[in-house]
């Protein structure tokens, strides 16, 4: 008896016949205001200033989650991506993150040439964010 495939085996699956073939197909823009379509964007904000980092970072994570092949080619920009993927890696899901870097050995290059230990003295990760502080609760006697 053949057994069922995972969940998680389904998901990458279904992100990977959404995928492009090559990262050249990537069209989208670079700057500027973008608004997404219902079908993308379909709960919070719908539109995007792409020159903004935080704004950019959650317009790429909408797209690559709920994004289909032809909105994945429009929205998205293949140098964009290349230089957010070290960072936005760790903010999409493990399937999503697995077929592209299977799929694409440029984003899997780059996630493995930013190192943890050369962004620890500057106090930001490797995309200029700020770390946050982890807190130590205070002891009560």
């Amino acid at each position: 008896m053949a057994s069922q495939p995972s969940l998680s085996d389904l998901r990458r699956a279904k992100f990977a016949r959404r995928a492009p073939a090559a990262l050249s197909e990537l069209a989208g823009p670079e700057h500027g205001t973008v608004s997404l379509p219902l079908h993308l964007a379909w709960s919070g904000l719908t539109t995007f200033d792409l020159d903004q980092p935080r704004l950019r970072m959650s317009y790429y994570r909408i797209v690559l989650a709920e994004g289909q092949h032809d909105d994945l080619i429009r929205y998205l920009n293949r140098g964009l991506l290349i230089s957010l993927w070290p960072t936005l890696r760790t903010l999409i899901s493990r399937d999503v993150r697995g077929v592209w870097e299977r799929s694409f050995d440029e984003l899997a290059h780059s996630a493995q040439a930013v190192r943890p230990s050369s962004s620890a003295s500057t106090g930001r990760t490797p995309s200029g964010w700020p770390r946050t502080a982890t807190r130590t609760p205070p002891r009560t006697s």
